[in-house]
């Protein structure tokens, strides 16, 4: 546990490095590009070695109808993860549609998963995002909306975000991890 929470507290720290400390950040230049990578990629490898060998203690019991929501729900966070680079008409509907994507991914996740070590890494996350909008949104003022593009990048945007949800199911299932629910 102590590695899945130190994981996530270097996911806060390089993400949450430019905004919180800009000038120290600016005056490291290059180096402080290659200290925000460091800290956000150890994070991510703690976050993974961490939560796979936590022992599993249950908090809360997922409700059964959470597996359906869960799936639905990520068909939406991995097209919103992909809409921030979009081109279509989506892109300006929201100031942080990655953000909001990992919003929607935590908590898909707590729908299926009750235990404590879920709770520090998808709630973690799902805080992180939260916290992350805020700060951007109070460092850098009101959002000038983008120009919205042509339908052809929504549906470009949809076709690659099905795709990518397919490829996810497939990782899971091949880590033995089924995102569908099983009869017993």
């Amino acid at each position: 546990m102590v590695l899945l929470l130190g994981g996530v507290l270097l996911w806060y720290a390089g993400h949450l490095f430019k905004r919180v400390l800009p000038g120290v950040r600016a005056s490291m230049g290059n180096a402080g590009r290659g200290l925000v990578a460091v800290l956000v990629g150890g994070g991510l490898v703690l976050m993974i070695i961490g939560y796979r060998g936590s022992t599993f203690e249950p908090v809360y019991l997922p409700p059964t109808w959470g597996w359906h929501l869960n799936n639905l729900l990520m068909i939406f966070a991995v097209i919103l993860l992909g809409m921030g680079s979009s081109k279509g008409k989506l892109r300006a509907a929201l100031r942080h549609p990655m953000l909001t994507g990992v919003l929607v991914w935590a908590i898909a996740h707590l729908l299926v998963n009750g235990d404590l070590a879920s709770l520090v890494l998808f709630g973690g996350l799902g805080v992180w995002g939260v916290l992350e909008m805020i700060v951007i949104n109070v460092a850098d003022g009101p959002w000038e909306r983008p120009e919205s593009g042509p339908i052809s990048g929504d549906t470009r945007l949809l076709v690659i975000g099905l795709v990518l949800y397919a490829i996810i199911v497939a990782v899971h299932s091949w880590l033995g991890v089924s995102p569908f629910p099983t009869s017993s």
